[in-house]
C-alpha cells in the first residue's frame, strides 16, 4: 500500500490531463456576496469617483517618480516539497470523491487509493445506503473521470469500507504511522467537503486516544480511538486522508463535533474533527480486501451505557456475560464494573469498548474490576468477534 513512483519516459498515466496541465480539481463555486448596507446611487457614484481621483494620482506619483527604486521580483512561486501546497499537489491525485445514489437516500463523501489496482479506501457509513438500499457507488477522480465502484468488503464497527474500480494504475498513497503521531504536529486534510472535490485544510493534531461513537441509527454503532485534529473538517470530508508533513496517511477523516442548541446549533467545523488512525485502517483494510469481512477483539460481556457512575458497568443480568467467553473464564460477573483497563482509568462505557477494540485479537490487557468494596486485577486475553458467532 504504498505510493507507485513513475518512471522516466512512461507513458502519460490516466490520472493526469490531456493536456498535461497542473490537476486542481473542478472550478470553484462563485464566492457569496456579503450582505451590505444600502448605499444611494448618487453616493455610490461620487464615492467610485473619488476613488479614481486617488488611485490616478497615486499611480502617476509612482510610475513617474524617477528615483522610485523597485525591487526585483520573480516571475515565478517557488513551492518547497513540504509545503502545504507542495504536499497537497503530490497527495490530491489519489483523492476521490464518492456520491452514492440509493432508494432510501444518497450520500456524498471521500476516499483514497491505497493500491495502484484500484482499492479505495473510506468510512463505511459513506457507503452504507448502497449496500443495504441496493444503491450505485460513482467515483470521480481528480481528472474529472467518473467510475463505478463496487464493495468489497465493508465494517460498521470501525466504520470502515473498501471499494474497487477498474483501473491498474492509481497513484496510491504511502500510509504512515499513526503510533508515532504527535499532539502539535501539523496535520492536512483533503477531500470534498459539501461536495467541493480538491479541498485542502490544514491544522494539527490537537489531541490523541479520544473516544468517539457513531452511527447506531439503522446499525451497529462505530467506537473510534480517534485522533483530533483542528483542520477544518466538514460533511464531505467522510473517508478522505488526513496527512502528515511528509505526505503519508496518518487517519482517515470520520466525524466532527457540532455545538448542541445550548451553544447555538452552529452546523460545520467548530475545529473539533476526528480521524481513525491509519494503523487500524490499515488492519480492517487488509481483512476487507482478503476475506470480504473483519473482525474485532472482544472480551465477552455486554455493558450498561444507562449506568451514570464513573467507570465501565457489566449489565446485571445472565446475558452480561458471554458463556464460554473470556470474561466468563476469568470470573467477572454481572453487576461488576470496570474502572481501568491497562492502568487507564475508564469514565464510561464507551471509553471501555475503544480501548479494546484499539488492541489486536490475541492481546492480553489487565481489566481493574470492581465489585462492591471489592477490587480485583484480572488478566484476560482478547478473542475475535466472530469467535462466538452462531452460524
Amino acid at each position: 500500500m504504498s505510493s507507485e513512483n513513475i518512471p522516466s519516459g512512461a507513458a502519460t498515466p490516466w490520472w493526469i490531463s490531456a493536456d498535461g496541465s497542473s490537476l486542481t480539481g473542478p472550478t470553484q463555486p462563485q464566492r457569496r456576496r456579503s450582505s451590505r448596507r444600502p448605499v444611494s446611487f448618487n453616493v455610490a457614484i461620487a464615492m467610485a469617483i473619488l476613488a479614481g481621483i486617488i488611485g490616478g494620482v497615486a499611480g502617476k506619483s509612482i510610475t513617474t517618480n524617477q528615483n522610485t527604486r523597485l525591487i526585483s521580483v520573480s516571475n515565478t512561486v517557488e513551492r518547497k516539497p513540504d509545503s502545504i501546497a507542495g504536499i497537497a499537489a503530490r497527495v490530491s491525485p489519489a483523492v476521490v470523491s464518492i456520491t452514492v445514489t440509493a432508494a432510501n437516500g444518497g450520500d456524498t463523501g471521500s476516499g483514497f487509493f491505497i493500491n495502484s489496482n484500484g482499492y479505495i479506501l473510506t468510512n463505511n457509513h459513506v457507503v452504507q445506503a448502497a449496500a443495504v438500499g441496493n444503491g450505485t457507488i460513482t467515483v470521480n477522480l481528480v481528472n474529472g473521470k467518473n467510475y463505478q465502484a463496487k464493495i468489497v468488503g465493508r465494517d460498521s464497527a470501525y466504520d470502515l469500507a473498501v471499494l474497487k474500480i477498474e483501473v491498474t494504475d492509481a497513484p496510491a498513497l504511502t500510509l504512515g504511522n499513526s503510533d508515532k503521531v504527535q499532539v502539535g504536529d501539523n496535520v492536512i486534510a483533503i477531500g470534498s467537503p459539501l461536495g467541493l472535490a480538491g479541498t485542502v485544510t490544514s491544522g494539527i493534531i490537537s489531541a490523541k486516544n479520544r473516544a468517539v461513537t457513531s452511527g447506531g441509527g439503522s446499525g451497529e454503532s462505530s467506537f473510534i480511538n480517534a485522533l483530533q485534529t483542528d483542520a477544518a473538517i466538514n460533511p464531505g470530508n467522510s473517508g478522505g486522508p488526513l496527512v502528515d508533513q511528509s505526505g503519508a496517511v496518518i487517519g482517515v477523516n470520520s466525524a466532527i463535533a457540532s455545538l448542541s442548541a445550548s451553544y447555538g446549533s452552529q452546523a460545520g467545523s467548530i475545529g473539533l474533527g476526528f480521524a481513525i488512525p491509519i494503523n487500524q485502517a490499515r488492519k480492517t483494510a487488509d481483512q476487507l480486501i482478503k476475506n470480504g469481512t473483519a473482525t474485532y477483539p472482544i472480551v465477552g460481556m455486554s455493558l450498561d451505557n444507562r449506568y451514570t457512575g464513573i467507570g465501565a458497568k457489566v449489565v446485571d443480568a445472565p446475558a452480561g456475560i458471554l458463556a464460554g467467553g473470556p470474561a466468563a473464564k476469568a470470573g467477572i460477573k454481572p453487576g461488576d464494573i470496570i474502572t481501568a483497563i491497562d492502568g487507564v482509568n475508564i469514565n464510561n462505557s464507551d471509553e471501555a469498548i475503544v480501548i479494546i477494540r484499539s488492541h489486536n485479537v490475541g492481546d492480553k490487557v489487565v481489566l481493574t474490576v470492581k465489585h462492591g468494596d471489592v477490587v480485583r486485577k484480572i488478566n484476560i486475553t482478547l478473542v475475535a468477534s466472530t469467535a462466538y458467532t452462531k452460524k
